[in-house]
């Protein structure tokens, strides 16, 4: 009994995420689309990259919208009302806002891209646009509403609105003095006092927010490991993936070992020479001094397969020579179809012309 509950603890906590992901674990969720990311960074980057743009270029931009205001209430607005003038006119408003607008966008553009390249490098798939009929799952939708993502999207948002909310109140606050003589002061007065306190609660706020994406993109990473945890059991599934099951491997071995053993044991019966141990070792050895440079052995063994040998070679009523040193030395030193080495060519040669000569051949 107490053998079966450890058995089951021990499936139980094999099964818990503990461990830290595997490479391939996190490349997969990378190319999933599953990286840490936080939209706030992107966000907090884009506001202070334009007001900075503001800062060095609004009054460039400011001088040019002064200029088409009043090129359109000079010229504009004198001319006669036709299909000309109104596709001319609608051109130039087009361009003028183009002018205004690219900036903007371009400044959005580059700052998102850097922003998202800062947290998870360069990252290109369509997997996350991918439908998927498990994201219209009710259940998962509720689940979603009333977790811990969500808890910590509320807090976030309300941290944004207490944070914007009291720099703006401060910022206006300071400046109530300015803003209540707006009425008395010349346009362009009144422009710059709403341009600078424009600019303050603006670079007030992109700086706020940035602080916030920090916090936010930590807990994005915590929560992005967290998710991405194996247990010990997944760890051990992959790693057979990848290796192979040991058991199929070792399986797959054996077979391999078996298809070379009767390979080999096909090759006996056209040995020259068998020498043996006599009981402990045999090998096959084989001539043709038409293409062969050396003696090969074409067949080797210990014990259980030294006597197989044996027996195919007295079958076929091959020659067999006990050489106690030699059959160890040509067992430990050469390989199945390998050639005689140098050292060994006077003794086996002995051997040799002792067969032939058995045989009459010499």
């Amino acid at each position: 009994m107490t053998q079966i509950r450890f058995q089951v603890d021990l499936q139980f906590f094999s099964g818990e995420k503990t461990e830290k992901a595997t490479p391939r674990k996190r490349q997969k969720a990378r190319e999933e689309g599953q990286v840490a990311k936080s939209q706030e960074v992107s966000a907090a980057l884009i506001l202070l990259a334009i007001f900075l743009f503001l800062l060095f270029m609004g009054k460039g931009m400011g001088e040019r919208l002064y200029r088409y205001f009043q090129s359109f209430f000079t010229n504009y607005l004198l001319m006669d009302v036709s299909e000309e003038t109104t596709e001319q006119l609608m051109l130039e408003m087009v361009y003028q806002a183009a002018i205004i607008v690219w900036p903007f966008f371009l400044i959005a553009v580059v700052i998102g891209f850097f922003a998202n390249y800062i947290q998870f490098g360069l990252l290109f798939t369509t997997k996350p646009l991918v439908f998927k009929l498990e994201r219209l799952d009710p259940v998962k939708g509720a689940k979603k509403l009333f977790s811990l993502q969500a808890l910590v999207n509320l807090v976030k948002s309300i941290l944004k609105v207490l944070f914007i909310g009291t720099a703006v109140w401060f910022i206006l606050w300071g400046g109530k003095d300015e803003l209540l003589t707006l009425a008395t002061k010349s346009v362009g007065d009144m422009l710059t006092v709403v341009g600078k306190l424009t600019l303050q609660m603006g670079f007030t706020v992109a700086v706020l927010l940035l602080i916030l994406a920090i916090f936010d993109y930590m807990y994005q990473k915590f929560q992005h490991e967290k998710q991405l945890r194996m247990s010990k059991q997944d760890i051990k599934d992959e790693y057979k993936m990848i290796e192979g099951d040991p058991q199929i491997k070792g399986k797959i071995k054996q077979k391999q070992r078996e298809m070379a053993m009767r390979r080999m044991m096909q090759e006996v019966p056209n040995a020259d020479v068998v020498i043996t141990n006599p009981t402990h070792f045999a090998v096959a050895i084989k001539y043709d001094g038409t293409s062969m440079q050396a003696p090969t052995v074409i067949a080797k063994g210990q014990d259980f397969v030294a006597l197989k040998i044996k027996e195919i070679a007295q079958n076929h009523e091959i020659v067999m020579v006990e050489n106690k040193p030699l059959a160890r030395m040509l067992f430990a030193q050469v390989e199945v179809n390998q050639q005689i080495p140098e050292d060994l060519f006077q003794a086996v040669a002995e051997v040799l012309a002792y067969v032939y000569k058995l045989k009459g051949k010499i």
